[in-house]
C-alpha cells in the first residue's frame, strides 16, 4: 500500500486521506483539552487496508502534539485503543479509568452502598 497522506481540518475537526479516488474520513470532537474521537469511515472500496488504523494514529499524534486526552467514542476507535495500548499514553490510561470508575460509582452514593456486611 502506498504511504496515505493525512490532512487535518482543524475548523471542521476532522483528519481525511485520499486512496484511489476515495476518502476516508476521522471526526472528532475538541471540548477543552479531551478529543473525543465521533467517527470513523473507510469506504468499502478501500477497506481492509489500514486506512482507518492510519487515521487513528494520526489523531493520537495530532493529540500528544497538542497535549489532548483522547476519548475513544466510536466503536472503531475503541477497537483501536484496545489492540494498541502502547500508542495511549498513561495519562489516557489513567483518564479512562478515572470516568470508567465515576461512571460506576456515582458520587451521590453512600459510602454504605454496595457493602456487604
Amino acid at each position: 500500500m502506498p504511504t496515505l497522506q493525512i490532512k487535518h481540518d482543524s475548523r471542521a475537526h476532522r483528519l481525511s486521506t485520499q486512496l484511489e479516488g476515495h476518502v476516508g474520513l476521522l471526526d472528532y470532537e475538541l471540548d477543552g483539552q479531551v478529543m473525543s474521537i465521533t467517527h470513523t469511515r473507510v469506504p468499502r472500496e478501500i477497506g481492509g487496508r489500514g486506512v482507518a488504523a492510519e487515521l487513528m494514529r494520526s489523531a493520537l499524534e495530532l493529540a500528544a502534539a497538542n497535549g489532548w486526552t483522547v476519548k475513544a467514542v466510536c466503536s472503531y476507535a475503541v477497537a483501536y485503543m484496545a489492540r494498541h495500548p502502547q500508542q495511549g499514553t498513561d495519562a489516557h490510561r489513567e483518564d479512562l479509568l478515572d470516568e470508567a470508575l465515576d461512571e460506576s460509582f456515582p458520587a451521590s452514593d453512600s459510602p454504605a452502598v454496595g457493602r456487604v456486611d
